[in-house]
């Protein structure tokens, strides 16, 4: 008794423990390694352990670099704060301000209602559905938004299909699991919804009402069968929308905080690399999400009974009436946001204007608009800050000339289609403190000479064919990110990569490109990411139905990876081959060996 209470104990203190006894147990790296490299590893450790078992807040470990890093001697202050708002960044920055503005003027639900009323309402179709909206909106959006969006809209299309959870919950039930429930005093567990959940389930609590319960002619063994079906397919719609949003998010650089990470890293390491930005990187990375997203679907809907007879044969039973109901509610659903509004129409504009923009800046296959300004002066980052800087004044309503000279005219307020109080409520600062952070240290690392000397220790890797060590790669990091958080995790590993590229002497894009995607394909477990954790908290998916699904999408998605870096990628970046950008680095590295070796023989000599 006494042993669980003082665990109980340590348990509620135990962020305070780690945060004092971590500095503790790893304060002989500053006495056991040399002095540069030794205190640049124990505060990457250091921030490790926080980052993971979160005894900070993510955003205030990040800042840790700004304080630990110039008492220490590693870098000075003036080398490491402007880490925190390089150009990566503000383009990062851009993509949240537009997204934001989607949101507000509800483009977003627009795009998913359409996509479903597309694709049909058969369970499999429905889950296809599903993953293609939330990863082209998670494209843009966040994974969390889109998460977040989408499934109180797959709730009320589900139960417009099945009836109410609880009830299918309890038909699940054989009467000797009822009975045992009965005597041994369990109450059914209520299904803890979303906030945004009740609106969604009021719009659709009014749709079918009219049609009167038909008679179950099935026996209850048959009704039991058929019920625990549509739970199956209830948690293959709740599980495929937060999946479909992780791997959504690796196609754009604007996506998911990894990709932006790699592209900081590649300009602080290899300065001369210009192979990466948004147009390349979604030329390679769009073709692999959907080849992902296609065999996720195929597993997601084997998995959950989505994948049957009915796909290619139309029967006329209850499966059908609940189709035709859904699919009623989808289409009236759609109706009700009536025709598309000006801000809407001008949303839409400035969305596809701001993505062609970065696609035609410099594609690399042909001229990019950039050759009309002074070459290395206009970015990614400079597309994005025009774009969404016109967002703050252009008007939300259709303006005309016949309002200035009409005096009964409404004088309402100017509204633009953006205003700052939204955007600094929609945009989450502290990713864009973490992204900094992890800027800070992979600087860091690269001066002090930590990532050479880690690279180095890497060595025996050498001996491990290219194309193993890209899905070895992917494979440890993606079981690394069930654990952290996918920025953590790619900015504590990301340097270390480059360095074991460079000293096994492969192109280093063909290593960082499979570590950044991985980083994004967190599966397994609730706590993996926030889609995750969104769609476990609505009360029906258990731990084990996430570890059985995600296990196999983990598989899916390294062999997916694998497959493009070996195929589409290879031609591409030209990976195949030893990059110039990257001699520059191995070149001042054998320099200043010559110069020790000279040193060290002249000492000898005298």
């Amino acid at each position: 008794m006494r042993i669980s209470v003082l665990s109980k104990k340590l348990w509620c203190v135990h962020k305070q423990l780690i945060l004092v006894l971590t500095p503790l147990v790893f304060l002989p790296l500053l006495f056991t390694l040399p002095e540069k490299e030794g205190k640049c590893l124990y505060v990457v450790v250091l921030m490790a352990m926080f980052w993971c078992t979160e005894a900070l807040p993510l955003a205030v470990t990040a800042m840790l670099p700004v304080c630990l890093f110039p008492t220490l001697g590693i870098l000075p202050a003036k080398k490491i704060c402007p880490q925190y708002f390089i150009e990566t960044n503000f383009l990062f920055l851009s993509g949240l301000v537009l997204a934001s503005s989607i949101e507000e003027w509800g483009l977003h639900r627009r795009i998913a209602l359409k996509v479903l009323s597309i694709v049909g309402v058969k369970p499999a179709w429905l889950i296809l559905g599903m993953m293609l909206t939330s990863s082209f909106l998670s494209m843009w959006l966040s994974n969390t938004a889109t998460t977040a969006m989408m499934l109180p809209i797959a709730n009320a299309i589900l139960e417009s299909l099945f009836g109410d959870l609880e009830t299918l919950k309890q038909k699940c039930k054989s009467v000797e699991d009822h009975e045992s429930a009965i005597i041994n005093g369990q109450s059914t567990v209520k299904l803890h919804s979303l906030p945004s959940v009740p609106t969604e389930k009021q719009i659709m609590a009014t749709e079918g009402t009219d049609t009167p319960e038909l008679t179950d002619p099935r026996t209850a063994e048959e009704s039991r069968a058929e019920a625990q079906y549509q739970l199956k397919v209830w948690k293959g719609f709740l599980i495929c929308i937060p999946y479909a949003a992780s791997i959504g998010g690796t196609a754009t650089l604007t996506g998911t905080a990894p990709n932006l990470i790699l592209i900081g890293q590649l300009k602080s390491y290899f300065p001369d690399c210009d192979l990466i930005n948004f147009g390349s990187w979604f030329a390679f990375a769009f073709p692999l999400m959907l080849l992902f997203l296609f065999l996720g679907w195929l597993w997601i809907a084997f998995l959950y009974g989505g994948l049957n007879t009915r796909l290619c044969i139309t029967k006329q039973d209850r499966r059908t009436q609940a189709e035709a109901r859904a699919k009623a509610l989808i289409k009236e659903d759609y109706r009700k946001l009536g025709p598309i509004n000006f801000a809407e129409g001008a949303i839409s504009f400035f969305f596809v204007l701001f993505a062609v923009l970065l696609f035609t800046r410099d594609p690399k296959f042909v001229t990019g608009w950039s050759v009309f300004f002074k070459k290395g002066y206009v970015s990614d980052a400079v597309t994005g800050v025009i774009i969404v800087s016109i967002l703050f004044f252009f008007p939300s309503q259709k303006p005309s000339l016949r309002w200035w000279s009409d005096p009964q005219a409404l004088n309402t307020p100017y509204v633009p289609l953006l205003s700052w109080k939204k955007a600094q409520e929609s945009v989450p600062w502290n990713i864009i403190m973490l992204l900094g952070g992890g800027f800070a240290m992979a600087k860091a690392c690269e001066e002090s000479g930590l990532a050479s000397w880690m690279g180095g220790h890497l060595q025996p890797l050498a001996q491990v064919p290219p194309a193993a060590a890209v899905m070895l790669i992917t494979a440890f990091l993606a079981c690394f990110t069930e654990f952290a958080s996918n920025t953590a995790t790619i900015i504590i590993f990301l340097p270390v990569i480059a360095e074991l590229a460079i000293n096994v002497s492969v192109n280093p894009l063909y290593f960082m490109i499979p570590a950044t995607v991985g980083c994004s394909y967190a599966f397994m477990l609730p706590v993996s990411t926030p889609p995750n954790s969104i769609a476990f908290a609505s009360g029906h998916l258990m731990v084990k139905d996430m570890v059985k699904t995600g296990f196999v999408m983990n598989i899916l998605g390294i062999l997916s990876v694998t497959l493009a870096m070996n195929t589409w990628g290879i031609a591409m970046f030209n990976l195949n081959t030893y990059p110039e950008w990257a001699l520059p680095f191995n070149k001042s590295a054998l320099v200043t060996n010559a110069h020790l070796s000279v040193a060290q023989s002249l000492n000898a000599t005298l």
